[in-house]
């Protein structure tokens, strides 16, 4: 923290205090570095899933969201 701030300035903050809206609204998902390596951006990946689901669904039949 820089010298011009002190602490009594700033409040009291809450720990945790958005973590519930956080993952109530965020899906995190940890790739495998090989993985990660193959692609640029979150919206590669995204894409490369949203591919993988429509091959999959038109070659099963299956709907979006049936679960198994």
């Amino acid at each position: 923290m820089r010298t011009e701030y002190k602490r009594e300035d700033l409040g009291v903050g809450v720990r945790g205090k958005y973590y519930e809206s956080y993952f109530e609204d965020h899906n995190i998902v940890l790739l495998r570095p090989e993985v990660a390596q193959a692609f640029p951006s979150e919206e590669a990946v995204n894409d490369a899933l949203l591919s993988l689901i429509n091959i999959a669904q038109s070659t099963t039949g299956s709907k979006k969201g049936s679960g198994g």
